[in-house]
């Protein structure tokens, strides 16, 4: 991975770290998911009329469905991520989704895309996700420490974390090909990837209007933040797999790890200091090997 790539993804971390950890403090579902789309079709759309008609004219339906699918598949990263968020703690929830979700995409590029990691790699990736496992906590270290209804809690970070993991793999492949097979712009296709998220969150919002406004009023300042920030840290990553192989970049822009728990630890109080200290550490390796894999 070239030295621009490396910081471009490196940027994205941090932004992304920054929102995520809006997202927790807003305590969000559905409404704050819906609100935060609402916004980005509104403040990104100025890139759409500059940039989006020459790209537009190109586009076939393959590249509708690339950016349909991602769509889908990224409404059900956000409400399992948010849910996560209302369940348990972020330095639980979201190291153990970036940590599952570099293993399985590198496993998917290699298969779908043809993309193979090398030694230097594979020990990079190895070392990223053992660092990401660190800074989640191994549950069983402590156990005895925990109370029950802290052990509950953890596990369902887990279990949510995981399954967000799941989704993470799908739409890193999923936009790794828009990118580097059908080479699709960056910004335009994250833009209509956003917007098409739309119709399968309005039902659920539907069902459950009498909460809207209410929800939204309250949230509008946080979710505007995640709305500027998300596709930002999100157009950064999809002009690094522009540059370099999605299995490199999918795990190096996972030190986002590093500032979340750094954020964390800090503005959220929360424990485990020395196992997120290691898990940094470690994360450090494994994007330093994974830029000279």
């Amino acid at each position: 991975m070239s030295t621009l790539a490396l910081s471009i993804v490196l940027l994205a971390a941090l932004l992304h770290a920054g929102w995520n950890l809006v997202a927790k403090r807003s305590g969000g579902d559905h409404h704050f998911l819906f609100l935060v789309v609402c916004l980005i079709a509104v403040l990104w759309s100025p890139l759409l009329w500059v940039w989006g008609p020459d790209e537009l004219r190109r586009w076939q339906a393959r590249d509708w469905s690339l950016a349909a699918l991602s769509g889908f598949i990224h409404v059900l990263y956000f409400l399992a991520l948010l849910k996560g968020y209302r369940e348990a703690d972020l330095t639980v929830v979201y190291p153990t989704a970036r940590g599952s979700g570099p293993l399985l995409t590198a496993f998917g590029a290699a298969i779908w895309l043809d993309e193979g990691l090398g030694p230097v790699g594979v020990a990079g990736l190895l070392a990223v996700s053992a660092g990401l496992w660190l800074l989640a906590g191994a549950p069983g270290w402590r156990r005895g420490q925990l109370s029950a209804q802290e052990t509950m809690r953890l596990r369902l970070g887990l279990l949510w974390g995981g399954l967000t993991g799941l989704t993470v793999a799908c739409y890193t492949l999923v936009d790794g090909y828009a990118m580097r097979v059908a080479l699709l712009s960056p910004l335009i296709y994250d833009y209509f990837a956003n917007v098409l998220r739309l119709p399968w969150l309005a039902p659920l919002v539907w069902r459950d209007r009498h909460r809207a406004v209410g929800v939204w009023a309250a949230q509008w300042k946080l979710a505007l933040v995640v709305a500027v920030c998300s596709p930002a840290a999100y157009i950064l990553v999809l002009l690094a797999f522009t540059m370099a192989p999605v299995s490199h970049v999918a795990p190096a822009r996972e030190v986002s790890m590093l500032f979340a728990a750094l954020l964390g630890g800090h503005l959220l109080a929360e424990r485990d200091k020395w196992l997120r200290l290691a898990g940094a550490a470690a994360m450090g390796l494994g994007v330093v090997l994974l830029a000279s894999a």
